[in-house]
């Protein structure tokens, strides 16, 4: 048998031949040569196979390794995250006792944890597609909790309830998250003036007052009955103020985050640097891929419960004595804004207002400039008569509020009385809400 022969045959076949005495190993034959080349060949193919093996199931422990770690920081890591289960809780009390008030009660602790957790999701993701991009990402779903809880009560016909609770959202992070930022961050940095940027703060404070524009014209049109067509007037001009909203919000977004870039560091270059060596420091805990699907998966579940949430607000208010603008205004924003409380009082007690502002004064300002004209849109698409009318008295607080702060930020100095007096305010306004009885219910 000549060696090319040999090296046709299957390796399983080749001790048949030596056994036959058709190949001597021990001689120096072509024959004998090709066998040794034949099972060296084979002994480094399954070699090869061997190590694909090995590799096969090298990563087939280091994806269960990721999804064991990656599972660990979003869900168990952060200590809020010990509210997680009041949301299972609350869809079993909802189907076993039917107590609106308590599925209301633990729907909202635990829907907290994952607004704090959707924070995260989407810092991790804009690590790797860049300040731009990032900055849309916080822009969707920085209050994906509030849009999420809005656009089920759109569907459900709850028009009073989307208007109030993002107006209560604006009003949260404006008086209370901000006013209990500047208040402990003055305590800790009680010898000083904390000092932030105020071309943020005028760019911000101008967008709220454009929104509080767009709110009060349909107000005043409906209250002073000088429509052209009664109802139908109102409902046009909120549609074409809400697109132009959009507009000018997308312009801003442009305009902070690629025209004028550099207006927004902080004013001292020291700590700008400080804080681009904390940036470079900083390194993203999960993979792309994993961000997008934690981001997918907290989404969907905050869905769930807000559904839950919003079918148990009217039983609520009955249960608890409370009035449904109270639980919209007061109640429902304070589980959206969690996460940028908890942030932005961190944030200040660190000494960086310039941060601190981004998270309350910006949520205002995407709220009230991408959120509300965005339910209005998609009110449009639902054939919801979802409007820019908020009526006199919730329109007229939320002009004095953004007066209020816009008169606190123009010197671009933060203390702890400053503070003191805008959580003072937030008491005043939800006394208001406490003892207000919507018009639209009391007509009813």
């Amino acid at each position: 048998m000549g060696p090319l022969e040999l090296q046709m045959e299957p390796l399983e076949k080749i001790p048949d031949l030596i056994n036959e005495g058709e190949i001597h190993l021990n001689s120096s034959s072509p024959a004998a040569n090709a066998t040794r080349k034949v099972y060296a060949s084979g002994t480094e193919r399954s070699h090869f196979n061997s190590l694909a093996e090995v590799t096969k199931s090298c990563d087939l422990k280091w994806v269960r390794n990721r999804m064991l770690m990656s599972s660990y920081l979003v869900l168990i890591k952060a200590k809020i995250n010990v509210l997680l289960p009041f949301g299972p809780l609350a869809i079993m009390l909802h189907y076993l006792t039917g107590k609106h008030g308590w599925v209301f009660f633990f729907s909202l602790l635990g829907i907290i944890p994952l607004a704090e957790r959707l924070g995260y999701a989407t810092e991790q993701l804009a690590f790797y597609t860049g300040p731009t991009v990032g900055g849309l990402l916080n822009a969707t779903f920085g209050n994906a909790t509030e849009m999420i809880i809005s656009i089920y009560a759109l569907k459900n016909g709850m028009i009073r309830v989307v208007q109030q609770s993002l107006l209560g959202s604006i009003l949260s992070n404006m008086l209370l998250v901000l006013g209990c930022a500047f208040f402990t961050g003055g305590i800790v940095h009680y010898k000083k003036d904390q000092v932030f940027n105020k071309a943020a703060a005028v760019v911000n404070s101008g967008l709220l007052l454009m929104a509080v524009m767009g709110l009060m014209f349909p107000a005043v049109l409906h209250f002073t009955r000088s429509e052209i067509q009664y109802g139908k007037s109102e409902l046009s001009l909120s549609r074409f103020s809400s697109c132009v909203m959009l507009v000018a919000y997308a312009s801003y977004l442009v305009f902070q985050l690629k025209s004028r870039h550099n207006a927004y560091s902080p004013i001292d270059e020291e700590e700008g640097q400080i804080e681009e060596d904390s940036d470079e420091e900083e390194a993203s805990e999960i993979t792309y891929w994993e961000a997008i699907c934690w981001l997918s998966i907290l989404t969907a579940w905050v869905s769930v419960l807000s559904g839950y949430l919003v079918d148990a607000i009217q039983g609520a208010s009955e249960s608890m004595n409370m009035s449904v603008a109270f639980i919209s205004v007061i109640l429902l924003p304070i589980v959206g804004n969690a996460a940028e409380h908890a942030s932005a009082i961190m944030f200040a007690m660190k000494d960086k207002l310039d941060i601190t502002l981004g998270v309350a004064i910006g949520s205002s300002t995407q709220i009230s400039m991408f959120v509300i004209p965005f339910c209005v849109v998609i009110g449009w698409i639902f054939e919801k008569p979802m409007d820019l009318n908020f009526q006199l008295f919730e329109t007229a607080t939320l002009f004095i509020t953004v007066l209020v702060v816009a008169f606190m930020l123009q010197e671009g100095t933060a203390n702890y009385f400053k503070g003191l007096m805008l959580i003072l305010c937030y008491l005043i306004v939800a006394a208001s809400f406490f003892v207000h009885i919507d018009p639209t219910t009391s007509n009813d």
